[in-house]
């Protein structure tokens, strides 16, 4: 059930994630990032994910000072299928063109966003590079999720701003909202997961003591 909930919630994520491209008010700036490597070098989004994850792997277990976490390319590997696939899919039913539908396409991919991340962070199965070094520098520096998302948010910002990604004002609340949400997703998925796997894991021992006559 752990991993189940683990591929529900980077498909979530990735949802989100295509939805805040499909709105055209810019995204997120580690999106905006591998977007504008896409348009400039050539490759799908997708593929640059994982490329960049690499590169980010290599970054956390420096600053861990730990042995590589090979399994965050598996993370990486299935969100960047997920994004191209919904990104293939929402080509066709979601093109917002009016400025209030390109508003709406964009909150729902925000939220969207912190719900999937929140879910299967709470697996502890192999986190995205980017949000395992946003638990790395939470640690290190011994602040909350919202000030190491933030950073991290402003970082990559630099950066699309020189790969000429998609940047607007979606961008902007993605940086100021970002940490926000997902720090508020993160307890009300804690107790509603904690429910779920904590009943998946009782069930083959129940199941188990009444095939023995318990």
């Amino acid at each position: 059930m752990k991993y189940i909930v683990y591929v529900l919630g980077i498909f979530i994520l990735t949802l989100g994630i295509s939805f805040t491209i499909q709105s055209g008010l810019g995204t997120s700036p580690f999106d905006a990032v591998v977007v504008g490597l896409s348009k400039n070098v050539g490759l799908t989004v997708g593929s640059w994910e994982i490329i960049i994850a690499f590169i980010l792997i290599c970054c956390n277990s420096f600053l861990n000072r730990q042995r590589p976490e090979v399994l965050g390319l598996l993370t990486a590997f299935i969100t960047g299928i997920g994004i191209d696939m919904w990104l293939f899919l929402l080509h066709f039913f979601v093109t917002p063109e009016l400025w209030y539908s390109k508003v709406i396409c964009f909150g729902i991919g925000l939220v969207v966003i912190g719900l999937g991340t929140a879910t299967y962070l709470h697996t502890n199965f192999a986190p995205i590079p980017v949000d395992r070094l946003t638990l790395i520098i939470k640690e290190l520096t011994r602040t909350s999720i919202f000030f190491s998302r933030t950073f991290i948010y402003l970082v990559f910002l630099i950066a699309a701003m020189i790969l000429n990604g998609p940047i607007g004002v979606g961008t902007l609340l993605t940086v100021c909202l970002g940490g926000i949400i997902l720090n508020s997703f993160m307890p009300f998925t804690e107790q509603i997961l904690d429910r779920i796997l904590t009943n998946s894991s009782t069930l083959p021992n129940i199941n188990l003591k009444r095939k023995r006559g318990f």
